[in-house]
């Protein structure tokens, strides 16, 4: 149980700093991290670190990819972990 607080909590933060560094290159003309990549570390089990970027840079916030596919994403997740824990 242990091992997957940690791995929680290390994606969730990764998923968090992710969406940021995208928001911030996006500002400034650098470099983007692709969609599939955001999307993917939200489904890797940061859906709640991305969601939180999301409301507080304000990212992705008008792509309906990503204000629809995030809240799903969790939604998912927490339907398995309610079944696995039944």
């Amino acid at each position: 149980m242990d091992a997957w607080i940690i791995y929680i909590t290390v994606v969730n933060v990764t998923a968090f700093l992710m969406y940021g560094m995208d928001k911030w290159n996006a500002r400034k003309g650098l470099w983007r991290i692709p969609e599939k990549t955001l999307l993917g570390i939200a489904a890797a089990g940061g859906s709640v670190g991305a969601y939180t970027a999301m409301k507080i840079f304000r990212h992705k916030t008008k792509k309906p990819k990503f204000y629809i596919g995030v809240p799903c994403i969790f939604a998912i997740q927490i339907g398995i972990l309610l079944y696995i824990s039944y």
